[in-house]
């Protein structure tokens, strides 16, 4: 029953790293890679909608940061391209429902952090022109826009070019990502921002006291707001035991923030690190750690796409309505993407969408 209902929902994932392993390989071979090694578990997992973050890892930071946020964009072009019938890299909800009614995938460009732009808001716009729809702009550190969630002791707000840089992605249609961002910072933008947000890989803070968490009055903040939250699935942000890295401690995350935010505001977005850092060489199966944290540490069942039916099961033994799993599984990110992705805003006085010039 659930194998049915999970193939016949929408199913969105709004953080899969996978172009950091697709972009590590030749250029000539990014279509057929990604063909041969992502496109199979995309589809037995029911992936509809694929956000593909561009994360710079630290071998490219700070001197060759844009060029590898360009490298990373060309190589999303280069394998939707390649594979014409099966993906569809989409620039608005309306791309969305006309890939999705062709049976293809439809993929949506993300920056996760902004290194490649440093505190330069006047180059937005060009990466909105190649595709980018959705952004954060910071990661675990300090940027020139704002502080990241490793960073929380300090307090701080966005910076002058953070806010402009909220203000020109809300004028361009692209959607502000809080994920990663600090606890100062996530107030920030839940205060000043006039759109609706997304956190694209964040978990219930209440059930893991972890910084990369949001908690119960960040999540109502993100509701209100008409936004969505979308549950990382790395382990342990789920919990600190060991013994808990189950499905079922998901699933715990997954309704904590649907009771909290309302069922109409949470979504997945896997992070999917253990099939993305052994897909990457070199180096090959090396356990990469993040501050206390070790990405390699999975769930059993879903340390890639093709696991994606077991949230469909959970959810269903949780007694929640079909109905209510479709949105979780896809229907509330729909929502959200049909309303705001790649829709203009309107204009801005130029003294603040110019604060990417101050030197």
């Amino acid at each position: 029953m659930f194998a049915d209902l999970h193939q016949d929902a929408i199913v969105a994932d709004t953080h899969n790293d996978l172009l950091m392993a697709v972009s590590a390989r030749p250029p000539e071979m990014w279509a057929s890679f990604f063909r041969e090694q992502w496109l199979p578990q995309l589809r037995e997992g029911g992936v509809d909608v694929q956000v593909l973050p561009v994360f710079i890892d630290s071998q490219f930071r700070p001197e060759g940061s844009l060029r590898q946020t360009l490298r990373m964009i060309e190589c999303a072009h280069v394998l939707a391209e390649g594979n014409p019938d099966e993906v569809s890299i989409c620039y608005d909800g309306q791309q969305i429902d006309e890939a999705l009614a062709l049976g293809r995938i439809a993929l949506v460009i993300a920056l996760e952090s902004m290194p490649g732009l440093d505190a330069s808001v006047e180059l937005l716009p060009t990466l909105f022109r190649l595709g980018v729809r959705v952004a954060s702009i910071a990661h675990w550190g300090r940027t020139p826009l704002a502080d990241g969630s490793g960073e929380d002791a300090t307090g701080s707000r966005l910076t002058a070019h953070g806010v402009a840089a909220l203000k020109e992605m809300e004028r361009l249609g692209m959607i502000f990502d809080i994920s990663h961002l600090g606890a100062s910072g996530v107030a920030h933008v839940l205060e000043i921002a006039t759109r609706p947000v997304i956190a694209t890989h964040s978990s219930a803070r209440a059930l893991r006291d972890h910084h990369r968490n949001l908690t119960d009055e960040q999540l109502r903040a993100v509701s209100a707001g008409g936004g969505v939250v979308c549950v990382n699935f790395l382990a342990p942000f789920l919990s600190e035991n060991p013994e808990e890295y189950t499905a079922e401690r998901l699933a715990d995350h997954i309704t904590h923030i649907a009771d909290v935010a309302g069922i109409d505001h949470v979504g997945l977005g896997p992070d999917f690190m253990r099939e993305v850092m052994t897909d990457l060489t070199p180096p090959c199966c090396e356990t990469v750690a993040y501050g206390e944290i070790d990405s390699l540490a999975a769930i059993p069942g879903l340390e890639g796409p093709r696991g994606m039916p077991l949230v469909t099961e959970q959810l269903l033994k949780r007694g929640l309505t079909d109905e209510e799993i479709r949105k979780i599984l896809g229907g509330n990110v729909m929502r959200l993407f049909r309303a705001e992705l790649g829709r203009p805003g309107p204009e801005i006085p130029q003294a603040a969408s110019g604060a990417g010039h101050v030197r």
